[in-house]
């Protein structure tokens, strides 16, 4: 997939994440340290049914747009929702889950990037 298409992927997923009030939205370019994708998308819920939300409007905004999930891991439990689109991944976390993980500093060598500058 194109740079230009993972940016208007990327830029719809956190328009996706905002319109549901996600908290502390983080994106990691990975592009140059790893062969999984080029930006992984990080936020936060404060519960259950707002986590679950997230996710659906994330599949509904990118869907509309013509990019449909390739898989969805952990949508029943909804403290950990992973959503791969190929070149970008997109993890809607609970807070305790957030923090426990720490996805931000496992990926540390990726370039910390503003969700406003999509």
């Amino acid at each position: 997939m194109s740079d230009t298409i993972s940016k208007k992927m990327t830029k719809l997923a956190i328009e996706a994440l905002e319109n549901k009030k996600a908290e502390d939205i983080r994106v990691i370019d990975i592009s140059n340290v790893s062969i999984l994708g080029d930006y992984f998308i990080l936020a936060t819920g404060n519960n259950r049914n707002q986590i679950q939300t997230l996710s659906n409007e994330v599949e509904r905004l990118l869907g509309r747009n013509g990019y449909p999930v390739k898989q969805v891991e952990g949508y029943d439990t909804a403290n950990w929702i992973l959503l791969d689109y190929g070149d970008i991944i997109i993890h809607i976390f609970d807070k305790d889950n957030r923090l426990f993980y720490n996805l931000e500093r496992i990926w540390r060598d990726g370039r910390d990037i503003s969700p406003h500058e999509f």
